[in-house]
């Protein structure tokens, strides 16, 4: 059990809860724009055809088919032309304000802190994400979670985006950090656990929604509590 010197965490929907935390943003914004006002009938519906835009986009970015400006505008811009709203200058200040305002929220999964506080203690602490860089250090600074971890690889540093391998293998280089004394903590079976085990690292794959799978993987838990007892 104390053969892991360095735990690698996702951040998002990992830690910080990013479901919980955009939604509220995106409400705060609909009201702020007016967005009723414009023809889009509520917020429900505003925020499914955003998530189906975001989680289109997403995939995308990670396979490095987009940049990172066209999505954080696109999926505003798609979202808005659903409702007949084609209106780049609007698209572009949602998105302003979306980059801006959802990293001052700080909802936190259960046990955050006191697992954190737990763990690098006796640990190296890292982060690998996914996120904009100039969005992830103001979460982690803004829920006092900056602390606890040594470094924070974001994709755009790595110059590529999990579940690339090489992010994984840049964020071990860059801490002289050995595949057999690391372990990857994660939310998305797939861009998380599945592409650290392709390289041979541990993992655990945080399922807070149970969520069946075949996957052979190395730990499972549905509560980041249950990192101390493994950890």
């Amino acid at each position: 059990m104390g053969k892991y010197k360095h735990l690698f965490f996702d951040l998002d929907r990992t830690l910080w809860d990013f479901d919980k935390n955009s939604k509220e943003t995106l409400q705060d914004l609909f009201i702020s724009f007016e967005l009723q006002k414009l023809g889009i009938p509520d917020f429900d519906v505003f925020f499914e055809h955003y998530c189906h835009h975001n989680i289109h986009l997403w995939e995308l970015y990670r396979g490095g088919k987009i940049e990172k400006d066209f999505l954080s505008v696109e999926r505003f811009y798609l979202t808005l032309s659903d409702f007949g709203i084609e209106n780049k200058k609007l698209s572009e200040l949602v998105s302003k304000e979306y980059v801006h305002q959802s990293p001052l929220k700080t909802a936190l999964f259960p046990y955050t802190h006191k697992v954190l506080e737990y763990l690098y203690k006796k640990h190296s602490l890292h982060i690998i994400t996914n996120g904009f860089k100039e969005i992830q250090f103001r979460k982690l600074n803004l829920c006092g979670l900056e602390k606890y971890f040594t470094s924070v690889i974001v994709s755009e540093e790595a110059g590529c985006n999990k579940p690339d391998r090489k992010i994984f293998l840049f964020a071990l280089e860059k801490n002289k950090a050995e595949i057999a004394e690391s372990i990857m903590i994660g939310d998305d079976l797939s861009v998380d656990v599945i592409a650290a085990k392709a390289i041979g690292m541990d993992q655990i794959y945080v399922n807070y929604d149970k969520l069946p799978h075949d996957e052979k993987i190395t730990y499972e838990v549905f509560s980041l509590k249950e990192l101390i007892g493994i950890l």
